[in-house]
């Protein structure tokens, strides 16, 4: 059966008319406060764009980024290893070993080193003949090869040079005051033989011998002398 609207009841229409104007009332209350939480979040995400798009900002970012990027890097630090210097590890008794083999090989074939040539003696210190070791002894008389160099205030020409000091390095060491006498090798040339000077190494040929006339000359800079054949 078909109900029309004078057939409701009077309350239903009381509750209607209550409902209606509580919503009334309402309604701009709940639009209002739902626009206005609107409007600040619109004004929260404008203002984050304005900081993020903003020039001193981006700018600060690559001041700080060309900033770290422009620091001074030590050597140490480019190659990943400590400042700190590493010592150098001793040598182990093989290696020790093995250079003494080699050394000795060497001396056969007549070719040694101003290692060969050390003994005993301070820096400046008053030199005696019993100070010269028996493997240096040996060595006497014998046409060897010992590579060095010519030290400059030894000679007054660069050529046709007929004597002049032969010495460990060119380093303050040898070259400085106070060198070490088996540091240095009084050289003289064969007849008919002469140098020509080289800041470079040379290699003299020649006989080997210890010579206190020699020490006495130099007064005192050289004990060792050798009568060259060449140098080169």
């Amino acid at each position: 059966m078909h109900t029309s609207a004078r057939d409701f009841p009077a309350k239903s229409i009381g509750f209607l008319v209550a409902i209606t104007l509580v919503g009334s009332i309402w309604a701009p209350s709940l639009l209002s406060a739902a626009h206005q939480e609107t409007v600040q979040e619109g004004a929260t995400t404008q203002e984050k764009a304005k900081i993020d798009s903003s020039p001193t900002s981006s700018d600060n970012a690559k001041t700080t980024a060309g900033a770290e990027n422009t620091k001074p890097k030590s050597a140490q630090s480019i190659r990943g290893v400590s400042p700190i210097d590493t010592p150098t590890p001793p040598k182990t008794e093989r290696q020790l070993a093995e250079e003494r083999k080699a050394r000795d090989a060497a001396r056969k074939r007549g070719e040694i080193t101003f290692d060969d040539l050390k003994f005993d003696i301070e820096k400046g210190g008053e030199y005696k003949p019993e100070m010269i070791t028996p493997a240096i002894k040996d060595l006497e008389k014998k046409t060897l090869k010992l590579r060095g160099f010519i030290l400059p205030n030894s000679v007054f020409q660069t050529s046709g040079i007929k004597q002049f000091v032969l010495v460990r390095d060119n380093r303050e060491c040898c070259f400085g005051p106070g060198a070490a006498i088996y540091d240095c090798v009084w050289v003289e040339m064969a007849a008919g033989k002469t140098a020509t000077f080289s800041t470079q190494v040379v290699t003299v040929k020649g006989k080997f011998e210890v010579d206190a006339e020699t020490f006495e000359n130099t007064d005192g800079y050289a004990i060792f002398k050798m009568t060259a054949e060449e140098v080169k």
